[in-house]
């Protein structure tokens, strides 16, 4: 079993994970600034609410990402430490993956939720197809 490359694969799997919760609410902002009509569809935005609610529901519950427990234990399958360092597992866990006690995570989850649901309030959802002149 290839483990090793199935580990980097969760891994850039994650980062995208990480990437659009942080990047989608930066992109409703943005958007919303410069009038892009389809940061608001509902579709985007209930996706976008439920990936931040996931995360803080499990650091509220005490739980690891289900994604880093997989792919630490793909590495060890592969025979290697768990975050033993590959080239693209040395980069992305670099930007995602930093040492400090499991609560300051918490906190940072719940300020970054509560962000969520300011920017929500103050730029609301909207059904429809979300295209024309502005869009």
């Amino acid at each position: 079993m290839p483990y090793q490359p199935l580990a980097d694969a969760v891994l850039v799997i994650h980062f995208g994970v990480v990437l659009f919760v942080v990047g989608g609410l930066v992109v409703v902002v943005a958007g919303n600034w410069l009038r892009w009509r389809w940061v608001n569809q509902l579709w985007f935005r209930l996706a976008h609410l439920a990936a931040i609610a996931v995360v803080v529901l499990q650091a509220w519950l005490g739980q690891y990402c289900p994604l880093t427990t997989f792919e630490s234990w793909l590495r060890v399958q592969a025979g290697a430490a768990a975050y033993e360092r590959s080239f693209i597992e040395h980069w992305l866990q670099r930007l995602i993956f930093y040492e400090a006690p499991f609560w300051v995570f918490t906190v940072a989850y719940t300020a970054f939720a509560v962000l969520v649901l300011l920017v929500w309030w103050r730029y609301p959802p909207r059904r429809g197809s979300g295209r024309g002149s502005d869009a």
